[in-house]
């Protein structure tokens, strides 16, 4: 079917035909050398001058969130993530729209949903971890059905460069396997769940399949388990069978020093120089600590015979108004250049939240920022920030 479909594109592109999917058979391909993004979590459909302003820094590609859109039912395109019954029409149309932008400004997009069916984002369900994805067979086929749905209609969208099938998924969550426990202790509970309702990789195998269907060529982006860590994912036994495959991980360890409990301390932690339990020890991080963690993802994903450029550090970032955030910053994207992989920092201009906004000056404090946003002022705030400068100098060379 592949193949036919190759054939197809390729004799309407000799006919001066081509149609908006042709450029989907190309998709791959703009991950075959390293791009650089930035991550869309905002509450608000983001319009076009906030896409060209992200273009501007340099960026190439997008992660998009829709979830925190407030949409035509509880969950935006979900309808309801307690059970789907398909695509609200108004939700999809509102996505094509903010599509259309990011294609506008040049941008690349990668989708992905904050919630699945059975799986409602912790946030948006009054803080309780929602496990039911992971415990109940029946959430499974209605999130294949979701993805079915979602590629069959944006399928042709030229700009969607990627389907990421969950945010953060956790099913590990529930069982008491610690989080950065030891690699054995995680690939005996890869090895203890696998086929059940918490196998993830089958949960992507059956997503990717339905999703094939309907497209064969848009990549398909999947997070390692526990939150996109990736020793999650490299306790996985194989790779995905699908060969348009991106493998994903999230950057923010140590955790206890990027995270916004830190600024909370009275001496907040440090950068190199925290210690965290780490591996069934403990861990003291610097540059060199950052890399091996993040090479983990690396590593298994070149003992399964894929390039470096299958691989995404599809979010990674640090408290803006934390003292070390740039020399953090810089040793993460050091790591995962070295090794030729892919990156996107979190966050592009968040509408409800400042944490992470680098283009904030250390003189923007969080109280302004909220009272602005209240004033309906948000457009006033500088944003002469040094982070940004620093993360543009890497998107840029």
């Amino acid at each position: 079917m592949l193949q036919k479909f190759r054939s197809a594109v390729l004799c309407l592109a000799l006919a001066g035909a081509m149609p908006q999917a042709a450029s989907a058979a190309d998709l791959m391909t703009f991950w075959d050398t390293p791009q650089r993004g930035g991550n869309s979590f905002n509450a608000s459909e983001p319009d076009k001058a906030y896409f060209d302003a992200l273009a501007a820094t340099g960026a190439t590609w997008v992660r998009l969130t829709f979830s925190k859109w407030k949409g035509e039912g509880r969950d935006t395109l979900l309808g309801d993530a307690d059970h789907y019954k398909g695509l609200p029409p108004k939700d999809l149309a509102r996505l094509r729209e903010t599509l259309d932008a990011a294609h506008a400004a040049g941008l690349k997009v990668v989708l992905t949903p904050l919630s699945l069916p059975g799986a409602r984002w912790k946030q948006q369900n009054d803080g309780a971890f929602d496990d039911r994805l992971w415990s109940d067979r029946a959430f499974a086929d209605q999130a294949v059905e979701f993805w079915s749905d979602l590629a069959t209609a944006l399928k042709d969208h030229p700009a969607v460069a990627g389907y990421n099938l969950i945010n953060e998924p956790a099913p590990e969550k529930t069982t008491g396997l610690a989080e950065n426990g030891t690699m054995a202790d995680i690939r005996a509970w890869q090895e203890k769940n696998s086929g059940g309702p918490r196998d993830l990789p089958k949960l992507y195998t059956r997503i990717i399949k339905a999703i094939r269907k309907v497209d064969p060529v848009t990549p398909v982006m999947v997070d390692g388990g526990y939150y996109a860590n990736p020793r999650a994912l490299a306790a996985w036994p194989k790779r995905l069978a699908d060969d348009k495959v991106l493998y994903a991980f999230h950057m923010y360890e140590p955790y206890n020093a990027t995270s916004a409990p830190n600024m909370k301390r009275e001496t907040p932690l440090r950068y190199p120089g925290a210690t965290t339990n780490y591996a069934g020890g403990t861990m003291t991080w610097d540059r060199n600590a950052v890399a091996d963690h993040i090479n983990t993802a690396f590593d298994w994903a070149k003992t399964q015979g894929l390039p470096p450029t299958r691989v995404v550090a599809a979010e990674f970032g640090c408290m803006r108004l934390w003292a070390d955030c740039g020399t953090y910053l810089t040793d993460v994207m050091d790591a995962v250049e070295a090794k030729g992989g892919h990156w996107a920092f979190y966050s592009f201009r968040e509408d409800e939240w400042e944490g992470m906004d680098y283009e904030l000056s250390a003189k923007v404090k969080p109280g302004q920022f909220y009272w602005l946003k209240e004033q309906g002022k948000a457009a006033s705030l500088p944003r002469d920030g040094a982070l940004m400068d620093l993360l543009k100098t890497r998107m840029q060379k």
